[in-house]
């Protein structure tokens, strides 16, 4: 049987959702409001720790049993490879423009960093649609179930577990009731205990904080 990597496109659809909110996150900070911009800088440092362990579990975990195992999908993994050091490139643009705007809020600090973040997320677009169709139906093929599951396994060693929380909301937000159960099927129960009485409440609070506007509506799609 084939490994199930459903659980990686609940991951992308949470990256192209916060990519797309963090242009328009900061777009909106008027010029000086720093207490704002801190905010958002916050909330991208998390996003940037997601990627960073998502796309370095690949690189460490995915890429070299692939490339070990495959033949002319070959060309597919090492295309992966260069795309992810594409995307890399323009986090270390964010690294240094996003700084710069927290300090001050200014506008035109904050039109440059909408510009890089405009960049980072066509490239990372880019990205995830081509692994989508080309990449995941060889790691469906070609990887164990164990080997799957390290990915998620390296996620969580390396994320601190407040941000792991918000990660996590991150990723039921948007999920329909099987992917739910999906994700939440693959907890351990004193985890699941800690996310409904911890994490949960804990997220609906970081969106109210972070996007305001409309925050009803999206805290009370986070379910679980």
């Amino acid at each position: 049987m084939s490994v199930d990597t459903q659980d990686m496109e609940i991951i992308h659809r949470v990256l192209r959702r916060e990519s797309r909110l963090l242009v328009e996150l900061v777009a909106a900070v008027a010029p000086g409001d720093t207490a704002r911009a801190r905010v958002i800088a916050d909330h991208f440092r998390i996003y940037r720790l997601g990627l960073r362990n998502h796309h370095e579990g690949e690189d460490e975990l995915l890429w070299p049993p692939l490339l070990a195992r495959v033949d002319l999908g070959a060309d597919t993994v090492l295309r992966m490879e260069a795309q992810h050091e594409r995307v890399a490139a323009t986090l270390t643009r964010l690294d240094a423009a996003v700084p710069a705007w927290e300090a001050t809020a200014g506008a035109d600090e904050r039109d440059t960093l909408v510009a890089a973040l405009t960049e980072h997320r066509a490239v990372l677009l880019e990205h995830l649609d081509d692994e989508e169709a080309t990449l995941l139906p060889l790691a469906a093929e070609h990887l164990t179930e164990q080997e799957w599951a390290s990915l998620g396994d390296h996620l969580v060693s390396n994320t601190p577990k407040p941000a792991l929380l918000t990660l996590f909301g991150a990723v039921l937000e948007d999920a329909n009731p099987a992917e739910r159960a999906l994700v939440l099927g693959a907890l351990p129960a004193p985890v699941r205990v800690v996310w409904h009485v911890i994490g949960r409440p804990r997220y609906a609070r970081h969106v109210r904080r972070v996007r305001r506007v409309g925050r009803v509506r999206r805290v009370r799609r986070v379910r679980g």
